[in-house]
């Protein structure tokens, strides 16, 4: 595998940066490239391990090759400004916009297989479940989303009291947070309830998870949390930028992991933390000037996939069948693919619920 790290952020000024990290005894970051295929301010930015996806405000979709380092070209469907892209490996890539439509690309042919009008006002942001079976979107529209990906409808809507800004699965699919405000509340995927809630002294503009059970927080201050999961306790606090830190994202590098964080003062820091001892202040490994007003963050490795580790839930699940797609889902279940039946039993739960509140109304009015 090719040694080498790429740091890659978007800003206002519709450049996407890419900063080669060469890891090292001493950690060094230099400007590789930048690419100005947008006409209007970037938003979002995902990776796999081949192709680098930029959302604007220009409404396009715009597709980088890391391999043969070209652009690759531009996915036009939205309609507004695209907010959030994720890849699922290899195979697929999901966006949403403004237009509070979810679409879902083949990345073989880039063609868009399925839509989903997911939120009546803006898609603010989407996760997809580690087997890729499911995802997760929360709108505008104060309702928390989740989709059949298999079979391309939608599986549950919860109602919540104000817009999230932030969707994301836990690594092993077990949890899910959502962010509103300064707060993330922690969800239990089997009952689809509230386990815990974190709260932050400032509005959250980033989470990412270390681990199952450690979520690192960041947003309109200098600080970088540490939160474990299970207890919603502070693990760990440390001044990381001057300014409010804008973006998080997390990978493991060999035998450590690695936390990258990008902020309104125009600097991209990548963090070493030690995961024995939590408590301790990340070791910083590189920093770089990018003198822009930073908007996404993400990073690129050689043959890492979506820059997670393989698992037996990711490798099946790239074979599972996604929206108007041929193939079915194999029979074999992995640790996962309980999650789909875990949906319907909470919209069943719901139906049971509502249907008793409706008997003892009529039994009171009687």
């Amino acid at each position: 595998m090719e040694d080498r790290i790429e740091v890659l952020c978007g800003c206002y000024e519709q450049i996407l940066f890419g900063y080669k990290v060469q890891p090292a005894e001493q950690w060094t970051a230099t400007s590789d490239f930048t690419n100005h295929s947008h006409t209007a301010s970037l938003s979002v930015v995902a990776v796999n391990n081949r192709f680098v996806a930029t959302g604007s405000k220009d409404e396009t979709i715009q597709i980088y090759d890391m391999k043969k380092r070209v652009e690759h070209g531009a996915l036009l469907h939205h309609n507004g400004t695209v907010t959030c892209l994720e890849f699922y490996g290899n195979t697929h890539l999901l966006s949403g916009a403004e237009d509070g439509l979810i679409c879902v690309w083949n990345t073989k042919k880039w063609e868009c297989q399925q839509t989903f009008k997911a939120h009546k006002g803006k898609v603010l942001s989407l996760s997809i479940h580690p087997s890729g079976k499911l995802a997760l979107s929360v709108g505008t529209d104060k309702t928390l989303r989740t989709w059949n990906l298999v079979e391309g409808r939608s599986a549950f809507i919860k109602n919540i009291k104000q817009n999230a800004n932030i969707v994301q699965w836990s690594p092993n699919g077990e949890k899910y947070v959502v962010v509103i405000q300064n707060k993330v509340d922690v969800y239990k995927l089997e009952t689809a309830s509230i386990i815990g809630t974190i709260s932050n002294p400032k509005r959250i503009s980033s989470v990412q998870f270390i681990k199952d059970d450690v979520l690192a927080v960041a947003g309109d201050e200098e600080f970088i949390r540490i939160y474990d999961v299970e207890s919603q306790k502070c693990l760990c606090e440390f001044t990381a930028h001057e300014t409010r830190v804008k973006n998080l994202y997390s990978f493991k590098y060999e035998d450590f992991h690695v936390l990258a964080s990008s902020s309104s003062d125009g600097y991209v820091k990548l963090w070493k933390l030690n995961l024995q001892k939590l408590n301790t202040e990340p070791l910083l490994l590189c920093e770089v000037n990018t003198s822009a007003r930073l908007t996404c963050l993400s990073v690129w490795l050689p043959e890492h996939g979506d820059n997670k580790e393989k698992t037996k839930a990711h490798t099946s699940a790239e074979k599972d069948e996604c929206p108007k797609t041929k193939r079915k889902v194999p029979e074999d279940k992995d640790e996962n693919s309980d999650a789909e039946e875990a949906i319907e039993e909470q919209v069943v739960h719901k139906k049971r619920k509502r249907t008793d509140k409706q008997k003892k109304k009529q039994t009171n009015t009687d």
